[in-house]
């Protein structure tokens, strides 16, 4: 049996993967969820600064890192330092200070380019699971497990779970950008 719920789920997913990707990116303004994909090498295995130490966010224009462990304190700053972010992390003990810097005008538009992209990436990877859907579809009329008004039926039920994803991904897109151009 067809169980469009299914594919509505996959969809859900698929756009809040796009959403814990797009808080990642740096905007003008501090937030611990810049860190999240940031993996550490330590105790031989990858690990999230976030089960490191505790991540704040004191102001706008900084995040802490308190570090447990003063073993990790080196190998949590050269990552940040080695990672895509721009940050520069200061020292102090066991606290790690991150200054966020504002954005450049060039830097704000190469990060609306970078959004755009992520958009577009989880819309193909919505329409991926419509064109699966339809697929499945496709081969239970063929069983003739279904009839062909059910076809039609599902169809129209999966194009509006595909339509309301992407337009989610559309709204999702237009405010990171308004953020990144608030200065």
């Amino acid at each position: 049996m067809f169980k469009e719920e299914n594919y509505s789920e996959k969809m859900g997913k698929t756009l809040e993967v796009f959403v814990k990707e797009l808080s990642s990116l740096r905007t003008g303004r501090a937030s611990s969820s810049m860190l999240d994909l940031i993996k550490v090498e330590v105790y031989g295995q990858q690990m999230p600064i976030n089960q490191l130490g505790s991540v704040t966010t004191p102001d706008p224009r900084t995040i802490n890192i308190q570090v447990w462990d003063l073993n990790n304190v080196s190998a949590i700053d050269s990552t940040i330092r080695k990672s895509e972010l721009g940050l520069n992390p200061q020292i102090d003990g066991q606290l790690i200070r991150l200054p966020v810097p504002d954005l450049s005008e060039e830097r704000r538009s190469e990060m609306k380019k970078i959004i755009k992209s992520m958009g577009e990436k989880c819309k193909i990877s919505i329409r991926n699971i419509r064109r699966e859907a339809n697929d499945d579809l496709k081969a239970l009329l063929k069983k003739k497990e279904l009839s062909e008004d059910d076809e039609k039926k599902f169809e129209k039920i999966i194009q509006n779970f595909t339509d309301t994803h992407i337009k989610k991904v559309d709204e999702k897109v237009i405010s990171k950008e308004k953020e990144i151009m608030t200065i």
